[in-house]
């Protein structure tokens, strides 16, 4: 097999053209002949001055060609789309799909033995392996890492929990509008990920637990010299992976996948991220069983006492001992026998935990934070193909709850109603977001957590329940019902609610109902009328986007780049 530059040739219809054309117009970059027989490692450039959670890449990148050097190889840094959460239009998630497709892409066209993928913001890393799933060349992952934690008036922030938390008081008029102003400086203080167990950090945690990242690589801050060790020996390892031919598809098995399932349910993790594994476990003919899921998470208790479930932050979790600790713990859980981008297996990583005498950031199974689930999956006529609930999240007085819907038909309708002094709504109700979803809105963004109506907040309601086909963020809390499907713009059952029905939220039996009969559904349903196109979907990638993406049960992916069948 050819390697190096002989690799992924251009077409000119001489090969030995192309190869000479390729050496000639490489080597005004100065390159030597020493340099250009070395394996080649791709390294993905993901920084953008719109991405703060990117902002320590460009570090990483030459710490990461320092360790392929040291190592004998030859990096090669290559750019690709880089998203960020709140500077993505009209979400991330409908960007995600587009970064898998250019990852992939990138990493198809151009010579590479093996490539290191740099990311971090909630949509890049699963965007990332999707494409090197697909593309199936050795890889590994370097997290850019979570930030620090912020300070204001003597207590200590992380975004973006206590991002919702203030607003939501700026909302009841318990802060003022230069208090929130002032907030701005503090809830994010340095470069890195959001420093809570929110989507990305959810995410980099399960890439550890795949075995696709190396041990500890997960949680050290952004700002820390560790990570920067950590983007060398990354370089490293993927020149000794390069001559291994060990690809993500040998790594991330249908157990890998399980073992990260686990850690999801450990760390009281982001719902997104349920999504996001099953688009990169899809792409490798791999399904994720809802329902073993949910059963995954009666068995595996949550044991990591962060923010939005618990009171510390992600840099508390790396100073415990991090994913090597929290592996440990959960051993009995999990198959430590799956491989690693190390070269070893995942019984390596927790072999190598630290013990740290006296923390409480990591518990054991004897002093979990909870029990019975952080996510449960539920089912019920809302949601034939599911839906999920962060219980570790969500306020235990609600978790059997019955009462009134009020409906929101999609997001402009909820801005505009949401806060009127005059709408119809109490603290019992329930209330209901649709076309929200993958296809609804579009991009199924993180609008799932719907704001408690100021008038409620205002008389001192901190939580209600809320249902919708939209996503929410991993750092949100509450008791929220999200990724009912399928999504009512797809013909969902959500689409037939009606304002005054009455909905029931069963967590322990895993269920969300409307309780309206059969016969009443059925005459809904044959009425029912879907919302009109959405401006400029007639073309360019929005009309891609609306026409392949699947449900989230099935990872939002498009449905043109999963296999017609893989392995188990």
């Amino acid at each position: 097999m050819p390697t190096g530059l002989r690799k992924g040739l251009t077409s000119y219809g001489d090969a030995g053209f192309s190869l000479f054309l390729r050496r000639a117009f490489i080597k005004a970059m100065g390159y030597s002949e020493d340099a250009l027989d070395r394996p080649i490692v791709g390294v993905t450039n993901t920084y953008s001055d719109f991405n703060p959670c990117h902002g320590n890449v460009p570090d990483l990148i030459e710490a990461a060609k320092r360790g392929v050097m040291l190592a004998g190889g030859l990096p090669m840094v290559f750019p690709t789309i880089s998203i960020h959460e709140s500077f993505s239009h009209p979400t991330s998630m409908f960007l995600r799909n587009l970064m898998a497709l250019d990852t992939e892409e990138m990493i198809r066209a151009q010579p590479m033995d093996a490539v290191l993928l740099i990311g971090g913001c909630d949509k890049t890393l699963p965007a990332q392996l999707m494409g090197a799933a697909s593309a199936d060349i050795p890889a590994i992952v370097l997290p850019t890492g979570p930030m620090l934690v912020g300070h204001h008036k003597g207590e200590v922030l992380g975004a973006c929990t206590d991002c919702r938390r203030m607003w939501a008081k700026y909302r009841a008029g318990e802060i003022d509008a230069d208090e929130i102003d002032q907030l701005t400086d503090r809830l994010a203080p340095t470069k890195g990920t959001c420093m809570v167990m929110g989507t990305a950090s959810t995410v980099a945690c399960m890439v550890e637990a795949l075995g696709m990242c190396l041990p500890g690589a997960a949680s050290i801050p952004a700002t820390h010299a560790d990570r920067i060790r950590a983007a060398e020996a990354s370089g490293a390892a993927a020149v000794k992976l390069a001559a291994s031919g060990r690809t993500p598809r040998q790594i991330m098995t249908k157990a890998a996948f399980r073992n990260a399932f686990a850690v999801l349910q450990a760390i009281g993790g982001s719902t997104n991220a349920v999504i996001h594994f099953t688009a990169v476990a899809g792409r490798l003919g791999i399904d994720i069983d809802l329902a073993e899921f949910d059963r995954l998470g009666l068995d595996v208790p949550v044991l990591v006492d962060l923010k939005p479930s618990g009171d510390h932050y992600m840099e508390h979790f790396h100073w415990a001992g991090g994913m090597p600790k929290l592996l440990k713990e959960i051993a009995p859980h999990i198959d430590l026998a799956t491989l690693t981008v190390a070269g070893g297996t995942l019984a390596d990583y927790a072999a190598g935990a630290e013990d740290v005498p006296g923390q409480t950031v990591i518990r054991s199974a004897a002093d979990p934070i909870a029990v019975g689930g952080g996510l449960a999956v539920l089912a019920g006529n809302l949601a034939p193909g599911g839906a999920l609930l962060k219980r570790s999240a969500a306020t235990a007085r609600l978790m059997q709850h019955e009462g009134r819907a009020v409906v929101f038909d999609g997001i402009e309708d909820m801005t505009t109603r949401l806060d009127d002094p005059d709408l119809d709504v109490t603290a019992d109700d329930v209330l209901v977001l649709r076309n929200a979803g993958p296809k609804g809105a579009p991009g199924m963004p993180e609008a799932g957590y719907i704001p408690i109506p100021k008038k409620l907040a205002r008389a001192g309601v901190k939580d209600m329940v809320r249902i919708s086909d939209a996503r929410m963020s991993g750092t949100a809390f509450g008791t929220i019902v999200l990724h009912m499907s399928p999504e009512s713009a797809d013909g969902g059952p959500l689409g037939l609610v009606r304002n005054g029905d009455r909905i029931r939220l069963d967590a322990e039996g895993r269920r969300i109902d409307l309780l309206v009969s059969d016969a009443e559904l059925a005459a809904r349903r044959a009425a029912w009328v879907p919302p009109p196109a959405h401006p400029g979907s007639d073309r360019g990638y929005l009309r891609l986007y609306i026409e392949q993406v699947t449900q989230a049960e099935q990872g939002c992916d498009f449905a043109f780049c999963l296999p017609a069948r893989g392995p188990q």
